[in-house]
């Protein structure tokens, strides 16, 4: 076994039918960390003795350490390369989920979640690097787009786990699932060769890394990509924080059905996302990702209507929340590779700003879904249709203007 896996690192990258394969796996984290424990949420609370709003701490507090944690590992990773860092996560991911299955208290879970998405995310950030090593813009924006496809099956698949386990057993078993989950990313990145040249490493010094968020903040196209990307995100976290409730407590639906309702979103990603890595080398990605943009923000104030005016019941939500998910896949990737173009010298560094303010807005997000929870759909659908409807005017404020510019 170990020598067919060094075979498969030998190839290309490019070139190796594992590469995008492996790289999907890594990606997966995010949802299978998220994804997996909300059917649930509503479990949780009545065990812990917590409300919704304190149950939604836990899943906020995941997003912010799924954020905070990815400016570690895209300084690490541009320092000492891709691989070690991402095992290192993996690890660290692992310890995150014994504490959430032994945990007796709301709080501790929050903490737990805060590890364990740490360890998470060095797989997502550093994957997104590993892409910008090995492709150019639009044939990266495309590369994230097929990847997506290949990683679209978890937050399909997670939730129906999560769901089935609650049938068999309590909420604890989930975490011990997540970390199963973990082992098999371990032997997925086994299959990855380093993408990053000795030479083409930076240093970890602090000043060097102070010029270089510098050097990134400060330039307009980036910071529309990131940002704005960011505010999609948030819509998109709205809704997993939110959705739970919603569907489970306010429409009545059984936790093992869950699944199926949030699977449906993630089936509309997956085909946007195909027709995305199809027409992104045609189009160019800054013209779909305002496309896109314009799109998301349309659906977000649809939502907001029919959850206002209840036209359709909980399938007029579905519905809305379907279009405004499956949208993103015009967006995610080509905001991501457009952000990462500027500054190839140091992909792993801005991918994981991206990456950090993608999942701290996602993060604030959730919290508000929580703090204004009222039994309605109105406070997800407003913070949904918010956010799509800023990242629209950051998008026309600062990629039109300043798209393609790199910082001296």
């Amino acid at each position: 076994m170990l020598a067919r896996l060094a075979a498969v690192r030998s190839l290309s990258p490019a070139h190796s039918p594992f590469f995008i394969a492996a790289l999907g796996v890594l990606m997966s984290f995010g949802p299978m960390g998220t994804d997996m424990y909300l059917p649930g949420m509503p479990a949780i609370g009545a065990d812990l003795r917590a409300s919704q709003g304190q149950v939604q701490w836990t899943l906020s507090a995941f997003f912010l350490g799924f954020g905070v944690g990815q400016l570690l590992w895209g300084a690490l990773g541009d320092r000492f390369g891709r691989r070690g860092p991402v095992a290192t996560g993996i690890l660290l991911y692992a310890v995150g989920c014994v504490g959430c299955s032994l945990t007796g208290d709301i709080a501790h879970l929050a903490l737990w979640r805060f590890v364990q998405a740490l360890g998470a995310c060095a797989g997502p950030v550093l994957v997104r690097a590993m892409i910008r090593d090995v492709f150019e813009r639009d044939r990266a924006a495309s590369t994230l787009s097929m990847m997506m496809l290949v990683m679209g099956a978890a937050p399909i698949i997670a939730p129906l786990i999560g769901g089935q386990i609650l049938v068999w057993a309590d909420w604890r078993w989930i975490f011990w699932a997540q970390a199963i989950f973990g082992a098999v990313a371990m032997l997925a990145l086994f299959t990855l060769p380093e993408t990053l040249a000795a030479g083409n490493r930076t240093s970890l010094r602090p000043m060097v890394l102070a010029q270089s968020y510098r050097r990134l903040l400060t330039n307009r196209a980036y910071l529309g990509y990131a940002v704005g990307s960011s505010f999609i995100y948030a819509g998109m976290f709205a809704f997993i924080s939110g959705s739970p409730f919603v569907y489970i407590e306010l429409f009545g639906v059984r936790p093992e059905n869950y699944g199926y309702l949030f699977g449906i979103n993630i089936v509309g990603m997956i085909l946007v996302n195909t027709v995305n890595s199809r027409i992104v080398m045609r189009f160019g990605s800054d013209r779909i990702l305002r496309a896109g943009t314009a799109l998301s923000a349309a659906s977000g104030l649809l939502l907001a209507v029919v959850a206002l005016e209840g036209w359709g019941g909980l399938w007029g939500l579905v519905g809305c929340l379907f279009l405004f998910m499956a949208l993103t896949g015009l967006t995610n990737a080509n905001a991501m590779a457009g952000a990462m173009q500027s500054f190839p010298q140091m992909a792993g560094t801005a991918s994981a700003l991206a990456g950090m303010l993608q999942f701290s807005t996602g993060a604030l997000a959730g919290w508000v879904v929580g703090l204004t929870a009222d039994g309605t759909a109105m406070p997800m659908a407003l913070v949904i249709g918010g956010s799509a409807v800023v990242s629209l005017a950051l998008n026309l404020s600062l990629v039109r203007r300043g798209a393609g510019a790199v910082a001296p």
